[in-house]
């Protein structure tokens, strides 16, 4: 999260659209963080879109002379899309897909590690981590925090948030079910010789 995902699809969707090619941009029905009726970055930048419950919704939504499709927020979305996403393409669609590669729990987010892997090209965007005095590491995890602290392991796969619920962190500071806050301090070096 926070890496520019959205920004970027914009970003490609607005050059398409100065080149003249007609595009229709889907979302997940259940993300209504910022737009209803738009793909909205985390910096309110926004595109139409299209509030989706499901793949099939897509591809009777679709217009046969729609040249550029985008789905933001894949990661939402079943399995089927990947097929979805491969006979757009088959018929010389450009799509442009936008979703996490993890869940919060560091695990492969629903069609997203197979759409990459039969993607023509990929770009894969990373924020900085956001746990305090870090902000340097790549961050590569989502973590979900609830009242301020990692979720746990049991907490529900999907829950829709933004910068309140969710925060971009690098491998070593991402948790599950523990506040790095609850951890003992590590032994300094100097002290372990006094044993």
């Amino acid at each position: 999260m926070f890496s520019g995902k959205t920004q970027e699809l914009i970003r490609r969707l607005d050059q398409a659209r100065y080149a003249g090619l007609a595009i229709q941009a889907f979302k997940p029905a259940l993300d209504d963080r910022y737009a209803i009726e738009a793909v909205a970055s985390h910096r309110q930048l926004r595109f139409p879109a299209i509030a989706v419950p499901d793949v099939d919704a897509i591809r009777r939504q679709l217009h046969d002379d729609t040249r550029v499709v985008a789905i933001d927020e894949a990661q939402f979305f079943g399995s089927d899309l990947v097929g979805l996403v491969d006979e757009l393409a088959n018929r010389g669609r450009h799509v442009i897909v936008a979703g996490l590669e993890l869940d919060f729990l560091a695990r492969p987010f629903g069609p997203m590690p197979l759409l990459a892997a039969y993607a023509d090209r990929l770009t894969k965007l990373q924020a900085s981590c956001q746990y305090p005095g870090c902000g340097s590491r790549q961050a590569t995890r989502t973590q979900r925090l609830v009242d301020g602290r990692p979720a746990p392991a049991d907490a529900p796969l999907v829950v829709v948030g933004g910068a309140a619920t969710y925060e971009a962190r690098c491998r070593h500071h991402h948790r599950i079910g523990a506040s790095l806050s609850d951890e003992p301090a590590p032994i300094a070096v100097e002290d372990s010789a006094e044993l």
